[in-house]
C-alpha cells in the first residue's frame, strides 16, 4: 500500500466538498442497508492506514477542532499539571455553543510544535477515541465521520474506498 500522504485541512475541506454528493449517497446506502460486516470493513480500513500514516506528521485534530472535556477529563489533567479543577478549567476551559467544556484556544494548548501531545498519556477522552474509525456501530457515526474527512485524512480515505469498494 501507498503511503497516505499528509493533507492540510484546507486541502481536506476542498476533496470532501467535491465528493460531498457521493458520501451523502453512500451514508444514505449505509444508514438504509445496515451492513453487518461494516465495522470489520472499516476497522480493517482503519489498522492498514494507520500502519502507513502517522498522526505526529498531521496533527490536524489538534490543530483545528477541539474534544469535549468530560468532568473526568478536567480532573485528570488538572491533577497531571498539578492544578486545581477550577484554575484549570479558568486557564484552560470555555463552555461552546451545546453547553459543553472545550479548550478555549487551537491549536490544543498542549500541543508541541513537533506535533507531539504534552499530555498525551492523560490527554481527554475523545482524543483518545479519534478519529473514531476503530469503534463498534460505526453506521451510527457515518455523519459525524463524514465531517472528520474534513480533518483526517485517515477518515477521508476510508470514505473513498468505501465509496469504491460498495459500487
Amino acid at each position: 500500500m501507498k503511503p497516505l500522504l499528509y493533507k492540510t485541512p484546507e486541502d481536506l475541506v476542498l476533496l470532501t466538498n467535491k465528493s460531498k454528493a457521493e458520501t451523502k449517497a453512500l451514508i444514505k446506502n449505509l444508514k438504509k442497508r445496515k451492513p453487518k460486516n461494516l465495522d470489520d470493513v472499516v476497522h480493517e480500513m482503519h489498522d492498514e492506514l494507520f500502519e502507513a500514516f502517522s498522526c505526529l506528521d498531521c496533527a490536524n485534530c489538534c490543530k483545528t477542532i477541539g474534544p469535549r472535556l468530560t468532568d473526568k477529563d478536567i480532573d485528570r489533567l488538572a491533577k497531571y499539571l498539578k492544578m486545581k479543577p477550577q484554575a484549570f478549567i479558568d486557564q484552560y476551559v470555555e463552555v461552546d455553543e451545546d453547553n459543553d467544556f472545550v479548550f478555549r484556544e487551537h491549536p490544543c494548548p498542549f500541543l508541541l510544535p513537533d506535533n507531539y501531545c504534552m499530555v498525551y498519556e492523560n490527554r481527554p477522552k475523545a482524543c483518545r477515541d479519534y478519529p473514531h474509525t476503530d469503534r463498534k456501530r460505526f453506521v451510527q457515526i457515518l455523519d459525524l465521520s463524514h465531517k472528520n474527512c474534513e480533518t483526517c485524512p485517515v477518515v477521508h480515505e476510508v470514505f473513498e474506498r468505501l465509496k469504491k469498494d460498495l459500487k
